[in-house]
C-alpha cells in the first residue's frame, strides 16, 4: 500500500532536528538523495512549512520547492523588487484535520467562486464566473500516498478578501501524521546556539 510505503520512506530517512523561534525544524535526507525540510509550531504541533528538493540531473543540489507555507511573507524578492501587495497571493496552510489553501487579495462576492475536484487530472480548480481568476493545484500528500481525490471532501469560504479552500484529510493521512509527529518529538532537537550538523 502506498501510504505504508511513504511512511517507511519517512522512517528510513536520516533526520536532523533543531528547535528555534518557537518551531521544531526537521530536515530529512532520503535514500535517493532528495531532501525535505519541515517546520512545526511548538505550541500547536501544526505544520507551518514544508519544502522539498530533488537532486539535479547532474547530481548537484536542485532548487527547493515549497509545498506548505508562505513563499515570502513580505513579498520581497530582492532589495529592489517587491511583489505588488494587491495581487492575489496563493499559499497552503494546513490544519490538523484538513489541507487548506488561502488566496489573499481576492475580493469578489462568494457566489462568484467555483471550487471543484478533478479526479482524472488529480487536481483542484478554482474559477470565478467573471473569468478574473483561475487556478489549478494538486494535493501532493494524496499523490504520494496514492489516495483518491474526493470532491465531497472539498469546501470553501470567503472572508476579509481571502478565499479559504479546505480539503478534509483522509483518515490514513491523519494517522500517518500523528505517528510521524510522535516520532519527531522523540528526536533530540538541538537549540539554535547548540547546532550539531550530524544527521541521525
Amino acid at each position: 500500500m502506498a501510504v505504508q510505503h511513504w511512511a517507511d520512506t519517512l522512517r528510513k530517512a536520516k533526520k536532523t532536528a533543531l528547535i528555534s523561534d518557537g518551531k521544531r525544524k526537521v530536515h530529512y535526507l532520503f535514500e535517493d538523495g532528495s531532501e525535505m525540510a519541515e517546520e512545526y509550531d511548538l505550541k500547536t504541533d501544526e505544520l507551518v512549512l514544508r519544502k522539498l528538493r530533488q537532486k539535479s540531473t547532474f547530481g548537484g543540489q536542485g532548487q527547493w520547492t515549497l509545498e506548505v507555507g508562505e513563499t515570502n511573507p513580505n513579498g520581497v524578492t530582492s532589495d529592489l523588487i517587491k511583489e505588488s501587495s494587491s495581487n492575489p497571493m496563493f499559499m497552503r496552510r494546513d490544519t490538523k484535520t484538513s489541507f487548506q489553501w488561502r488566496i489573499r487579495n481576492i475580493s469578489y462576492p462568494v457566489e462568484v467562486y467555483s471550487v471543484s475536484a478533478e479526479p482524472t487530472e488529480r487536481c483542484c480548480v478554482v474559477r470565478t464566473s467573471n473569468k478574473k481568476y483561475y487556478k489549478k493545484f494538486s494535493i501532493p500528500d494524496l499523490d504520494r500516498c496514492q489516495l483518491p481525490l474526493e470532491s465531497t471532501a472539498l469546501s470553501f469560504t470567503h472572508a476579509n478578501n481571502t478565499l479559504i479552500i479546505s480539503y478534509k484529510k483522509p483518515k490514513e493521512i491523519i494517522t500517518l501524521e500523528q505517528e510521524l509527529l510522535g516520532e519527531l518529538k522523540k528526536l533530540k532537537g538541538t537549540s539554535e546556539g547548540d547546532i550539531d550538523c550530524k544527521t541521525q
